[in-house]
């Protein structure tokens, strides 16, 4: 662990950076639903909308760039990312496919969401990816990811609290709420590699 060293922060796109609602009021519009947020209980939303995966796909190809141009920013994001800009490597590391890093590339600029490593895999294996580039710490939305994640590289994993990622978790995942209850858990985690939101 690089601990008096600069870290090298590993970090997902959609439901961490952005909100993890976001996708809900575009599946409702196509698909004539009136789900909630809450009752996405698992990953897979084809089995929330009782549709294939197949007919998932179809979607997310058709309206993967209306989904990642109006995605709103996750609570504080934006703010403590520029904070951790100053002092760690931000490498995200996405499941979009790297035909959309463009519309994701525009998304980082319009809301000053600092990044030096933008890896988009097309796959949720990160693991390769996390390799590469080395990283201390991982933020995620997906439980089986987080779990991939800090068993094979003995990393400690930030997940975002969501309804579909419930379950007991491993020492080394921390559940969080919020990016301020992040930044503040770097800090106890980490104590000479992080800011105060206060200055």
């Amino acid at each position: 662990m690089k601990s008096e060293k600069v870290l090298t922060i590993g970090i997902d796109i959609d439901g961490t950076v952005t909100s993890p609602s976001s996708i809900v009021p575009l599946m409702n519009e196509s698909f004539g639903r009136n789900l909630r947020y809450e009752d996405c209980f698992e990953y897979n939303l084809a089995n929330v909308y009782n549709i294939t995966d197949e007919e998932f796909a179809i979607w997310l190809d058709q309206y993967g760039e209306r989904l990642y141009d109006e995605a709103p920013v996750h609570g504080t994001a934006d703010q403590i990312l520029r904070l951790w800009h100053q002092k760690h490597k931000l490498v995200y590391i996405s499941a979009r496919e790297y035909r959309h890093l463009d519309v994701t590339l525009n998304w980082f600029s319009r809301y000053e969401i600092p990044y030096h490593e933008v890896d988009l895999i097309g796959s949720h294996d990160k693991l390769s990816s996390a390799r590469k580039w080395d990283v201390d710490l991982f933020l995620e939305d997906r439980l089986e990811n987080a779990l991939q994640l800090s068993d094979a590289l003995e990393i400690p994993v930030f997940l975002f609290d969501t309804p579909y990622n419930q379950g007991t978790l491993p020492e080394r995942i921390h559940r969080v709420h919020t990016w301020e209850e992040v930044n503040s858990m770097m800090q106890s985690l980490f104590p000479k590699a992080s800011y105060s939101l206060r200055g």
